[in-house]
């Protein structure tokens, strides 16, 4: 068993951080920790309440690659997992292998007080109810709604696999005593389509550090010899409109007649190659750059360059309801957006972005051009998106929710409720599997 734990006892109710050896475990599948900001976040929220953090996630490929570590008194445990390729197919192999590992350093943890799990996918509650039988309590971290992102990602809606996410996720609101929604729009899907009451649904807002983004001198070499520098932040998934980008910049030198620019693109993801790949076809690879996943320090240089950023995310059952990390991040660096009309990047960026018709790139290119025409407007932007990261979706009322669904969490503690009882017999199947030990197939 690593580190520290209480006795043999089953953990008992109270506050959050009032009493010594409260321990929470926190369990990730979709990125590494401390590489996943926003759960990083929350994780050292907990270490200064007072609470012993534990996270069970995957490995890195180029950071996050130890197996164990200590990391500003978070302790870590991680797994190898191989990333899902070959379509729905490649993901069930890959969230069994990541079932099974999960599942295997929980045992090692041993009991905790709390039990956060993190999506996607919404699997994570057969572990946490595992976890919760033996006295812990149960907070889902909705990251995203899996049926949107399915529809999103897949296009079918009547489909076996379609049914089957729809029915992991109301097994996991279920189960669940708490839940974590990433905004409004989240927090009403739980409430109407998971039955959750009101009161048990808390908005925790994902938040960029602002002590880490912080503009630096703007680098007029980044731009390629070009009088204004483009940026794009972020995953590039197939649902991530990297391609509505790249075929907005070609409209903005074909249509709008303009290449006077020079376009990054930071980050990775399942379509990387292929954007690569479309940037090329479309003429566009002497004024497009993609650099991967790069270091903050080499973001933070990009980004207070950057004369306009890029929000290109279609209107599609998913974009339309979430927030976008990198939306947060550019108004933290003062950047003025462009994006596509979609509610929660109003909600997020309000008059810190120009919105384009969703899904029309002409329109998108157009809104490009008139800022990079305008250099007043863009300052006035960036100024306005800064003061609303500084004000109204700081981290720190972030905190202050995560606190209070913890408090919530651990109050009236009781038995596991019915309506987990429901998941009981599922979880008895992976229960069973760890005690005999067994590893999936790769």
């Amino acid at each position: 068993m690593l580190g520290d734990t209480t006795s043999g006892d089953t953990p008992r109710g109270g506050g959050t951080g009032d009493r010594p050896g409260r321990r929470a475990l926190i369990l990730v599948e979709n990125l590494s920790v401390p590489f996943d900001r926003r759960v990083w976040q929350e994780c050292t929220t907990l270490r200064d309440a007072g609470w012993e953090v534990h996270v069970i996630c995957p490995r890195g490929t180029k950071r996050d690659t130890e197996r164990e570590a200590v990391v500003d008194g978070v302790r870590i445990h991680r797994y190898p997992l191989r990333a899902a390729t070959g379509g729905p197919a490649g993901y069930l192999r890959e969230y069994g292998a990541a079932l099974w590992h999960t599942a295997r350093l929980a045992r090692r943890v041993g009991p905790v007080h709390v039990v956060h799990a993190c999506n996607p996918p919404d699997l994570l509650f057969l572990p946490a109810l595992w976890l919760k039988r033996r006295g812990a309590r149960f907070v889902f971290d909705q990251h995203d709604l899996i049926p949107e992102l399915y529809l999103s990602r897949f296009g079918r809606g009547k489909d076996l696999l379609y049914r089957a996410v729809c029915a992991l996720e109301r097994l996991t609101y279920r189960t669940a005593d708490i839940v974590l929604a990433t905004n409004e729009s989240y927090k009403d899907v739980a409430v109407r389509r998971g039955g959750r009451h009101p009161d048990d649904v808390f908005v925790v807002r994902s938040a960029p550090a602002t002590d880490r983004f912080q503009p630096v001198p703007a680098e007029p070499g980044l731009k390629r010899g070009k009088p204004h520098l483009l940026c794009y932040l972020g995953v590039m998934g197939p649902q991530d409109g990297v391609d509505y980008a790249l075929r907005a910049l070609a409209k903005l030198r074909d249509e709008v007649g303009r290449s006077d620019w020079h376009a990054v693109f930071v980050g990775s993801g399942d379509a990387f190659d292929a954007m690569v790949e479309l940037s090329r076809s479309l003429g566009l690879a002497d004024q497009v750059q993609f650099t991967g996943r790069i270091p903050d320090a080499d973001l933070v240089r990009y980004l207070s360059t950057a004369d306009v950023c890029l929000s290109p995310d279609p209107r599609n059952p998913l974009n339309d309801v979430s927030t976008m990390n990198k939306v947060l991040e550019y108004m933290a660096m003062g950047r003025p957006i462009v994006s596509f009309d979609l509610r929660e990047a109003r909600v997020s960026a309000g008059d810190a972005a120009l919105y384009a018709p969703a899904n029309d790139e002409s329109a998108f290119a157009r809104l490009v051009a008139r800022l990079l025409d305008d250099p007043d407007e863009r300052a006035r932007m960036g100024k306005m998106g800064q003061e609303r990261v500084n004000g109204q979706l700081s981290w720190r009322n972030s905190q202050q929710a995560l606190l209070a669904a913890y408090a919530a969490a651990c109050r009236n503690r009781t038995s596991v409720p019915a309506r987990a009882r429901g998941a009981a017999g599922i979880a008895s199947k992976i229960t069973a599997g760890i005690k005999a030990g067994r590893r999936p197939r790769r």
